[in-house]
């Protein structure tokens, strides 16, 4: 069972204690559901933002420049969980983010983690709910959850956050096929990144064009475009715009009931993915591979088959 001085120090501030726990949950250690179930009474606090978009167009400069953004705005401590491309060497992450964020190195109300997304699809470390959890049990107000630029599958990162932002830039593809790609459907803020190149006015009028004809329900969202220069700290223009957007949501996503609406669906997708996840499990070492091979010589068809595996597994 976790131990609950070491939740305590997490709470309290202690950082090596909270990356012990999230290495934990990282590990997939045996000790994570007595964690989460112990952590479970301090969740449901936290702010959750995603930020997603292609590689290249500033996602990890853009965070930096929102995490000072937040806190200056007064922000008590925000959290910050960049998935990276694991090493195809040691399966660990490539702590590029982290690199590109040392300017947050010094305020202790910062915590910046890198996770390896481990081959996991949609741009998201599987350990990725469980680690939002541990964050918002230790007192994070705020957690940024920022992904791996995968294209399509990125879509993924609309079930874990409150607010989702879709990154784009000139000079990555017209907005159009990025549209097509899947990922501007889940977004509840649009940034152009890099906004002082010359044909980012194109990038918002194609955004703009695709908004006009989108249907949607009365008093739904209308996802606002924000145009960003992100520079490291030296030259972050419309980030203070963007903090605005951001609250303008939240206030929205409270006042509808949409929060409450969008969580429900989180843990409906959280709760089917560990079902799955243990189903398969214990499927590898049913008696799947007899099944397989009379279904290889024809004499019983795969539908029986799945019949009778869902037969015997599942009560």
């Amino acid at each position: 069972m976790a131990s609950g001085a070491e939740i305590e120090r997490a709470r309290a501030g202690d950082t090596r204690a909270l990356a012990r726990l999230i290495t934990l949950v990282e590990n997939a250690s045996p000790r994570v559901r007595s964690l989460i179930k112990d952590l479970l009474p301090g969740t449901g606090r936290a702010r959750v933002i995603g930020l997603t978009g292609a590689p290249g167009v500033g996602k990890s400069t853009v965070t930096g420049a929102l995490v000072g953004a937040l806190r200056a705005a007064g922000a008590s401590r925000v959290a910050v969980l960049a998935v990276d491309p694991s090493s195809p060497f040691s399966g660990g992450a490539l702590l590029g983010d982290r690199i590109r964020m040392q300017e947050h190195a010094t305020d202790d109300q910062v915590y910046i983690r890198s996770m390896a997304s481990r081959g996991h699809l949609g741009g998201l470390a599987a350990a990725t709910p469980q680690a939002i959890r541990v964050l918002d049990a230790a007192g994070y107000e705020l957690i940024i959850i920022e992904t791996v630029g995968v294209g399509q599958a990125e879509v993924a990162i609309a079930s874990l956050a409150d607010s989702v932002v879709v990154l784009l830039a000139p000079g990555m593809g017209d907005a159009v096929q990025a549209a097509k790609a899947g990922i501007l459907e889940v977004a509840d803020l649009f940034v152009v990144n890099k906004a002082d190149k010359p044909d980012s006015h194109q990038v918002v009028r194609d955004l703009r064009n695709m908004l006009a004809l989108a249907e949607r329900p009365a008093g739904a969202w209308k996802p606002p475009i924000v145009a960003t220069v992100a520079m490291n700290g030296t030259r972050d223009e419309g980030i203070g715009e963007l903090v605005s957007r951001l609250d303008a949501h939240w206030a929205w996503l409270n006042e509808t009931g949409e929060l409450s609406r969008r969580r429900r669906m989180r843990a409906r997708e959280e709760i089917t993915a560990l079902a799955f996840a243990a189903l398969r499990q214990r499927l590898s070492t049913s008696g799947v591979d007899a099944l397989a091979s009379r279904v290889a010589e024809g004499t019983l068809d795969p539908f029986a088959a799945a019949d009778e595996l869902i037969a015997e597994h599942v009560r």
